[in-house]
């Protein structure tokens, strides 16, 4: 082999490898992502309470380190101004399972009484998400899943 030829594979060689670590690294810093996400509210009714449940997969390479849900009417000072980071510092965590190799999932779920729901806002409401992974990086979805108040 020339060493012309043999320099050519070795920049090659280099650069591939170089692409390649180059794609690891990307991949180990993209953030969570959330799937299937949903929610379900049942109103209470006669002796017995309501509840809302929300439930959402959620994948992260680095693993998951926590998902914090909140649950937000359509027609409020959230809807202006969608919530962000720093509003969801506050929100209620939800519980985590494995459910494959990165991916866990998550259900939060809050019992609603019958004065919660007299006093709640009747129509569409939307539940917002932030999922923090191990590596810190974060996604936040301000409209994951919705339901509707009646």
């Amino acid at each position: 082999m020339s060493r012309r030829v043999a320099l050519s594979v070795v920049a090659g060689v280099a650069l591939l490898g170089g692409a390649g670590a180059f794609a690891l690294a990307q991949a180990g810093e993209q953030p969570p992502a959330l799937a299937h996400s949903t929610a379900r509210y049942t109103a209470p009714g006669g002796d017995r309470d309501g509840s809302l449940v929300f439930v959402t997969d959620v994948t992260a390479s680095s693993g998951v380190k926590s998902v914090k849900v909140l649950a937000w009417p359509q027609h409020s000072s959230l809807a202006e101004k969608s919530p962000t980071a720093r509003d969801m510092a506050a929100a209620e965590p939800a519980v985590c399972k494995p459910s494959g190799q990165d991916t866990v999932r998550c259900t939060y779920t809050a019992e609603v009484t019958g004065a919660d729901d007299e006093s709640s806002p009747r129509g569409a409401w939307h539940v917002a998400v932030l999922a923090t992974a191990q590596d810190g990086t974060t996604t936040l979805d301000t409209e994951a899943a919705g339901f509707t108040v009646r």
